[in-house]
C-alpha cells in the first residue's frame, strides 16, 4: 500500500501520526499555517496562508484526517467534495459546538451535568438561579486547555463572567460536577465497524493543561466497561472511523461526560510504548482502510508532558524505562512541547520513577514529588 494521508494541521500530534505511518509505508502530507511546524520533518507542508494552499493540500493526499478539532469546516467542505476525510464532517461539527455535543451525549443517553444556553446577560442570571452555584462557563466555541472558561463560585461574579465570556457569542453555563478525578477512554473504530479501546488514562491537569496521566486508571476495573459503552454508542452513531477521545469525569453517581475530541488525544500519548498498538498506528490503520491492531496494555505506565521549558534530555534518558519524545517546537510558557513516558516493570517502581522525573523537570508543578500511583 503506498496512499497518502493529508492531515488538516501540522503540530505534534501530526508529527506523531507521520511516525506511526512511516512503517506501514504511508506517506503524510500537512496543512498548516507554519511550514515550520513539527510536522515539516515527516512530509509535505502546505501553507493555509497561500493563494493555492488548500486546492494543492487536497490534490497531495488520497484521503484524509485532522489533528484538531477546530479545523474549518469551510475547509472540510471543499475537501470533502472531492476526497474522503475520516473522522466524518458530522463528528467534527458536533466537537465545534459545545451545546450541540452536549445534545448528542443527551440522545445517546450518556450522562452530563445540567446545563443551559447562555446568550444574553439575562440568561446568565435565569441559569444561575435555575442551576445553583457555581457553575463553569464556557463558549459555545472555541476554547482549550482551559482557556474560554469562566468559574461561577458566587452570584456577585455574574457581571464578571459575562464581561469576559459575552463577547465570545453564545455560551453554556455547566453545573459544578463534584468529581473525584477525571479519565478519559480512547477509542478506534475501522471502517468495517470494528471498535477497540484501550484502557482508562487517569488525568491530572495543571492551570487547566494536561500533566500526566495514568495507565491504567487506578480502581478503574468497573468503570471501564461503561466508558468503553459510551464510546461505542458515539463510534457507531456517528459512523466514526479513527480514534475518537471521550472525557470523563468520576462521581459518586458514576461517570459523567465532559466532552469528546474527534482525534489522537494528549492522553493517549502514553500507547506508544505502553500499548501493542497505540493510538496513532491505529488511527492511521482506520484511515487507510486496514485492519485494527491490539489496544493491550504492554505494562503499567505514566505519561507527563514537558511543558513550557524543556528538561535536560540525558537527565530523563538516564532513568530506568523513560521515553522521551520531543516535538521540535521552542520553549514557551505554557506550551507542551514534548512528553516523556515511563515504563518501570511494576507499580512499584513507577512510583519511584514519578518522584526522580520530578526532580528533573525545569517546571516543578508538572508532576508532584509526592504523587502515590
Amino acid at each position: 500500500m503506498n496512499k497518502t494521508i493529508g492531515i488538516f494541521g501540522g503540530g505534534q500530534l501530526g508529527r506523531m501520526m507521520a511516525q506511526a505511518a512511516l512503517p506501514l509505508n504511508l506517506k503524510c502530507t500537512f496543512f498548516e499555517a507554519s511550514t515550520d511546524c513539527p510536522s515539516a520533518a515527516l512530509g509535505q507542508v502546505y501553507s493555509t496562508q497561500a493563494a493555492n494552499g488548500l486546492q494543492n493540500f487536497i490534490q497531495s493526499a488520497d484521503v484524509f484526517s485532522l489533528e484538531f478539532e477546530n479545523t474549518p469546516l469551510a475547509d472540510v467542505d471543499a475537501l470533502i467534495a472531492q476526497k474522503d476525510l475520516h473522522p466524518p464532517r458530522q463528528a467534527l461539527a458536533i466537537a465545534q459546538h459545545r451545546l450541540s455535543e452536549k445534545a448528542l451525549f443527551d440522545e445517546l443517553e450518556i450522562p452530563v451535568a445540567p446545563y443551559k444556553a447562555v446568550t444574553s446577560l439575562e440568561e446568565l442570571h435565569t441559569a444561575v438561579a435555575t442551576l445553583g452555584l457555581p457553575i463553569v462557563l464556557k463558549t459555545s466555541r472555541g476554547g482549550y486547555d482551559g482557556k474560554g472558561q469562566f468559574v461561577l463560585r458566587s452570584a456577585d461574579q455574574i457581571e464578571q463572567a459575562w464581561a469576559e465570556l459575552g463577547p465570545a457569542g453564545e455560551l453554556i453555563a455547566e453545573s459544578f460536577v463534584t468529581f473525584s478525578r477525571e479519565v478519559s477512554i480512547i477509542a478506534v473504530r475501522g471502517q468495517n465497524g470494528e471498535v477497540k479501546t484501550w484502557p482508562l488514562a487517569e488525568n491530572h491537569h495543571h492551570h487547566g493543561i494536561l500533566s500526566h496521566s495514568i495507565v491504567p486508571a487506578p480502581n478503574s476495573t468497573d468503570l471501564q466497561p461503561v466508558a468503553e459503552d459510551y464510546i461505542t454508542r458515539l463510534l457507531n452513531h456517528l459512523n466514526y472511523v479513527g480514534v475518537l477521545t471521550l472525557e470523563l469525569f468520576v462521581t459518586d453517581k458514576g461517570l459523567y461526560a465532559n466532552e469528546m475530541a474527534p482525534r489522537v488525544h494528549n492522553s493517549g500519548h502514553w500507547s506508544i510504548e505502553g500499548a501493542v498498538c497505540s493510538q496513532f498506528e491505529n488511527h492511521i490503520r482506520a484511515v487507510a482502510g486496514l485492519p485494527l491492531g491490539s489496544t493491550a496494555i504492554v505494562r503499567p505506565t505514566v505519561m507527563v508532558n514537558i511543558i513550557g521549558q524543556h528538561p535536560k534530555s540525558e537527565d530523563v534518558l538516564a532513568l530506568e524505562g523513560a521515553h522521551l519524545h520531543l516535538y521540535n517546537k521552542s520553549e514557551c510558557e505554557g506550551r507542551k512541547i514534548g512528553h516523556i513516558t515511563l515504563m518501570p516493570n511494576d507499580t512499584a517502581q513507577l512510583t519511584t520513577l514519578c518522584r526522580q522525573l520530578a526532580k528533573i523537570l525545569p517546571n516543578p508543578l508538572a508532576l508532584s514529588e509526592d504523587m502515590n500511583i
